[in-house]
């Protein structure tokens, strides 16, 4: 008798080789500030909490509208598109992004990416099994046009503002390469709304160019996965072809549309944190540290010791140390471009007082 598979043995042998994303630590327990995933420090629109409390009976009982008309509807009224056909809703940004590279991608036609950028990008194009392209920033973290217009790939997600770092990536560059590039743009701006240029305003002026946007940073909304498209009605139209049925939640339609009626509450809540953001930059470039200068809510920073050390062993070194006073930060110490900085998300005033107060006790100690 033959010995039966394992399951394991049973799967795609490119799903069993494959390394899962790995996201930021989501502790259980009470007292830790989280300073490393990105998420805005404050609650979401008030107008969100009265959708919620208003969404009982029916609307619970039934299945949710297909391709959340009314949000696509409110998402290119906001961004100032042409109509509804111009925007597609999924089930946070990262099933968007899911969906272009089941469209676009397989083991022919690559997809490509900048490094250091979102590492979620080769995960789900390993999903695939697709093949990939890699384009490399160098320090200045200057986007290298020639260098992704001549890659090969089929299709290309640029990160703008750049994941970890930062820095933004200014329109006339994201312009160039829409002319320049022969395959499909994918600008991720999942922290879009803290930048000071964007490229949705490009999106009707070259076909092969679309955005990605998130409720999560911006919105407040990270719980709720909303995220978008925005671009040519063909990119919708292929994507509506292999998402899910109901891909959007009912509650997820409705506190969308709450959130994007508020624009006065989130253009306060950004102009915060952007406010906070610039403070810390100033005071850690005052330390002597290195910044990159940030467009996003987020800072990468690169240590410096109390005796004028700097690099792997001294990043990770604050980063145990924080994480031992139940402050998570993120380090990302697999590539040599990211491995003497830490990434550190935009908390609330009072979480920024007790980090800083954590550096100064760990210069002291160091």
């Amino acid at each position: 008798m033959q010995p039966i598979p394992s399951i394991i043995d049973r799967a795609l042998a490119h799903v069993q080789a494959l390394e899962a994303y790995v996201p930021g630590k989501q502790p259980q327990e009470a007292g830790w500030i989280k300073l490393n995933t990105n998420e805005n420090p404050y609650p979401p629109s008030p107008r969100v909490k009265t959708s919620i409390a208003k969404l009982t009976g029916d609307p619970l009982r039934k299945y949710p509208n297909p391709i959340s008309a009314k949000l696509r509807e409110s998402l290119t009224a906001h961004f100032e598109l042409p109509g509804a056909d111009w925007a597609f809703v999924g089930n946070g940004s990262d099933e968007v992004l899911n969906l272009l590279i089941r469209v676009f991608c397989d083991q022919e036609k690559s997809g490509g990416y900048m490094v250091p950028s979102y590492s979620l990008y080769p995960v789900l194009l390993d999903i695939q099994n697709a093949k990939t392209v890699v384009v490399r920033y160098d320090s200045s973290m200057e986007l290298p046009v020639k260098d992704v217009a001549n890659c090969g790939a089929h299709i290309f997600f640029l990160t703008s503002p750049n994941a970890p770092t930062g820095v933004g990536i200014p329109a006339d560059a994201i312009r160039e390469l829409a002319e320049t590039f022969p395959g499909i743009l994918v600008v991720d701006e999942a922290y879009g709304a803290f930048a000071e240029e964007d490229a949705v305003s490009l999106v009707e002026k070259y076909s092969n160019l679309c955005v990605t946007r998130t409720f999560s940073k911006s919105h407040c909304l990270a719980g709720m996965r909303i995220g978008c498209l925005l671009g040519n009605p063909d990119f919708v139209q292929l994507l509506d072809k292999v998402r899910d049925s109901y891909n959007v939640n009912v509650l997820s339609q409705e506190v969308g549309l709450a959130a994007l009626s508020d624009t006065d509450y989130y253009e306060g809540v950004v102009t915060k944190i952007k406010q906070t953001r610039d403070f810390y930059i100033n005071e850690w470039q005052g330390k002597g540290w290195f910044v990159y200068p940030s467009q996003a809510n987020y800072i990468f920073t690169q240590p410096v010791n109390s005796v004028a050390e700097k690099g792997p062993e001294v990043a990770k070194s604050l980063f145990d140390f924080l994480r031992g006073e139940k402050i998570l930060v993120r380090y990302f110490g697999n590539d040599p471009l990211t491995d003497s900085f830490l990434r550190i998300s935009v908390g609330s005033e009072s979480d920024m007082l007790t980090l800083s107060e954590a550096i100064d006790q760990w210069l002291k100690n160091a």
